[in-house]
This record gives structure tokens, C-alpha cells and sequence, in this order.
């Protein structure tokens, strides 16, 4: 039996015994979801991608999560070289917006506003109390977005 996981770069299902992703060419990094997991951070600036490809993996990683009964999503998209937010940043939170709008998501926070000290902070904490052992927890992290799924 081959068992599969997922490239941590591109997302797509590889064998966990391979070297190099066939579809990116990255070093496999694989990470084998497991189902009903609560929590699964999604690095999308890893490899440096174009927006459009950013975004697309955002799509993926979100069905993916769904599929796989997860409750919510740390997406790494990074603050940008600028110092006044990148690109991938915005685009990723005005889809998000977006989504929520549409019903597709239930809510995301943004990584600044996740604190203990802050309402929409402790709300989420209290929802699910095993963010309290979040990395980002009050931090103030603008590079990072939380989405409850």
C-alpha cells in the first residue's frame, strides 16, 4: 500500500516515500492530514509564489481542510518586503472577506487582532480552546490570518 500525503509547497497528494515533488520540483516536505484534525497551519508563502498561485493554493487548502473535518486554518501568508503589507497578504484577506460574505468560511481574524486582550481574541479562544497554545497568540503577528472554517 503507497500512502500519500501532501506536498507542503504545492499542496498536491504525493507519496511521503518520494524526494522531490513531482509537480513543483520542491524538496518533499510531505504532511500526511489526518481527518478530524482541529487545526492546520498552511504556509502560503513558502517557494515564493506569484499571487495567482498563492490564491489558487488558498482555494485548495481550503476545501482540503474541509474534506479533512478541520475547524480552522493558521494561513502563513506573510507581511510583505514593502513594510506596508504585500500583496499576497491583501489579496488573501479581501478573498477571505469575500468568502465570508458568501457564507463559504464562518470568520477569519487577522494574526494582529488574535490576543487574549482583544473581544474577537478571547471569543475565538473560548470556541476552541486549543489555540491557546497557538504560536502566534499575542503576538500581533500581521503575517498570519486565522479562518474558521
Amino acid at each position: 500500500m503507497v500512502v500519500s500525503g501532501l506536498c507542503a509547497v504545492c499542496g498536491n497528494e504525493i507519496a511521503v516515500d518520494v524526494k522531490q515533488c513531482p509537480f513543483c520540483g520542491a524538496v518533499a516536505e510531505v504532511t500526511v492530514g489526518r481527518r478530524g484534525s482541529r487545526h492546520k497551519v498552511v504556509n502560503l508563502e513558502r517557494g515564493m509564489p506569484p499571487v495567482e498561485q498563492a490564491m489558487t493554493r488558498l482555494t485548495r487548502e481550503l476545501e482540503l481542510g474541509r474534506a479533512e473535518q478541520c475547524r480552522v486554518l493558521t494561513l502563513i501568508h506573510g507581511y510583505g518586503s514593502s513594510g506596508r503589507g504585500g500583496v499576497i497578504r491583501q489579496e488573501v484577506r479581501a478573498r477571505l472577506q469575500y468568502l465570508k460574505i458568501k457564507q463559504s468560511i464562518n470568520d477569519f481574524l487577522p494574526g494582529e487582532e488574535f490576543s487574549s486582550r482583544t473581544a474577537a481574541g478571547r471569543q475565538l479562544l473560548r470556541r476552541f480552546p486549543f489555540l491557546a497554545q497557538h504560536r502566534d497568540l499575542n503576538r500581533a503577528n500581521p503575517g498570519v490570518t486565522l479562518v474558521i472554517i
